[in-house]
């Protein structure tokens, strides 16, 4: 009862902490007043207790204000509070080391309002710029979500940034029309960090063209918003398939993207579904050609970026040989979880790999 009664105190104080901590980002002069005052009584203590309150302590203020205050305040905190701390250990005992704690403290001041400074080029203060950046990257991963589909058919998919970011330069839209269920999978120039802020912006265009526009008129809609941006060097290469969920009917079509691949449950066969296009973003009016296929119960198409059967030393039709003998070994299990095992086997750690895989089960 007793233990109860403490971990629900525990719970209570620790609300109360998150909410002290909310109102504080919201309200910067209440956090600037409180951490000024937390400064100017922590001097005090010190110099009332020198050998129980180490003057030290001066550097909390200025860490938690690097996460909470604006830059005009940080800076004035930390000038109040490097004054305050020189004006303590000068008036401390004279064995008392002072001109390395007072260097130290100089220090600490100047990391904490250089990366203040570089947070305020962004407009938002504090640990927000980290927030709104962890905010987009589940933006981005809730995007890439595929979603339900009817009885007999199944589709997962799998992404792995270079480098072990939480961006990545490939990226996942999807959704579902009329029977139809659309999926492109976009693999945007660079890798990892380097591309992921390109892949937020086009993740959200390409989103909100997909389903909207017609099948036929998905590529070169996102080739005429690409060209819009202006961008230097910078391209994107897309597969995209559109499945009829009552016949299996499929058209696939590409965008300077590796084609898909087709496992044929009936035959045991494997076949490449080539349809050409050019990069988005380098050609004013493309053409982009059309592979019609059909799954049948059992079959499944798989979609996928060139880090899964591209290396420098491997070409992409080996590499596409190389998936689909490790796809091979996945037919006895239905292929459930197989695009988070591909990406782990087949995926090149040294770039971005992303796999989609639409099985059309054999039992509906």
């Amino acid at each position: 009862m007793n233990r109860s009664g403490g971990l629900a105190e525990v719970r209570r104080i620790g609300r109360r902490a998150e909410a002290l901590v909310r109102r504080a980002r919201r309200s910067h002069r209440l956090a600037f007043a409180a951490l000024l005052l937390s400064a100017l009584v922590g001097s005090a203590c010190s110099l009332s207790w020198p050998s129980r309150v180490p003057a030290s302590l001066l550097v909390v203020p200025l860490l938690i204000g690097g996460m909470l205050l604006r830059f005009r305040q940080l800076v004035a905190l930390t000038l109040i509070t490097l004054a305050c701390g020189s004006y303590v250990v000068m008036s401390g005992p004279s064995e008392l080391p002072k001109t390395g704690f007072i260097l130290v403290l100089g220090v600490v001041g100047w990391i904490v309002i250089t990366s203040a400074k570089v947070r305020s080029q962004l407009g938002v203060p504090g640990t927000r710029g980290e927030s709104m950046l962890m905010e987009l990257r589940d933006t981005l991963t809730a995007q890439g979500e595929l979603p339900d589909l009817p009885s007999g058919w199944r589709a997962e998919a799998a992404i792995r940034s270079a480098g072990g970011s939480t961006f990545s330069g490939d990226f996942v839209v999807s959704t579902t029309r009329d029977d139809v269920l659309e999926v492109a999978l976009v693999d945007v120039s660079g890798k990892g960090i380097d591309a992921g802020t390109r892949a937020l912006l086009l993740s959200g265009a390409f989103g909100g063209l997909l389903g909207v526009v017609p099948v036929e008129e998905f590529l070169p809609s996102a080739n005429r918003y690409m060209r819009r941006q202006d961008w230097d060097d910078d391209f994107a290469t897309v597969v995209h398939v559109a499945v009829h969920l009552k016949t299996g009917d499929f058209d696939v079509r590409t965008a300077g993207h590796p084609p898909a691949i087709q496992f044929d449950a009936w035959s045991g066969r494997w076949q490449t579904r080539d349809s050409h296009g050019p990069l988005l973003g380098l050609v004013e009016s493309p053409e982009f050609e059309v592979n019609h296929g059909q799954l049948k119960p059992g079959d499944a198409l798989f979609l996928y970026s060139d880090g899964m059967v591209e290396t420098p030393r491997r070409d992409i039709g080996r590499g596409t040989d190389r998936l689909a003998g490790h796809a091979e070994r996945l037919v006895a299990q239905g292929f459930q979880g197989g695009a988070a095992e591909l990406v782990e086997a087949a995926g090149g750690p040294a770039d971005d790999s992303a796999i989609v895989i639409i099985h059309r089960t054999a039992h509906g």
